[in-house]
């Protein structure tokens, strides 16, 4: 019999998912194809961010929609993926109002102004 999977890992694996899609969303609007490798560092890097949290940190992310859009940042840039297509994302960032994103995706496109 499987043991029931902890808070903090369904917690973890939401966050994950949510990243994941939003990553993917960025990428999609932007017309560019993800660069693998890169995203599946940031999803381990916010893993990791995750787990180092205590439980009411974590607790918090739930509910705290900038908070976890700080962890998102942080992960999307300490993974390298603000590296990554620069030049093309720097330029299409530049011109803010064409791209069809939620204003929450600042917190990506400003790590390549």
């Amino acid at each position: 019999m499987s043991k029931p999977a902890s808070p903090t890992t369904d917690h973890a694996l939401q966050l994950r998912e949510e990243f994941r899609h939003h990553l993917e969303t960025f990428y999609a609007q932007l017309k560019l194809a993800p660069p693998y490798e890169s995203v599946e560092k940031a999803i381990r890097s916010l893993t990791t961010s995750i787990h180092s949290l205590s439980p009411l940190e974590r607790a918090r992310l739930a509910t705290d929609t900038t908070a976890r859009w700080q962890h998102f940042r942080q992960a999307f840039e300490s993974s390298g993926l603000s590296k990554k297509h620069r030049g093309i994302i720097a330029g299409l960032a530049r011109n803010r109002s064409s791209l069809n994103l939620p204003v929450e995706y600042d917190q990506f496109l400003n790590l390549y102004l």
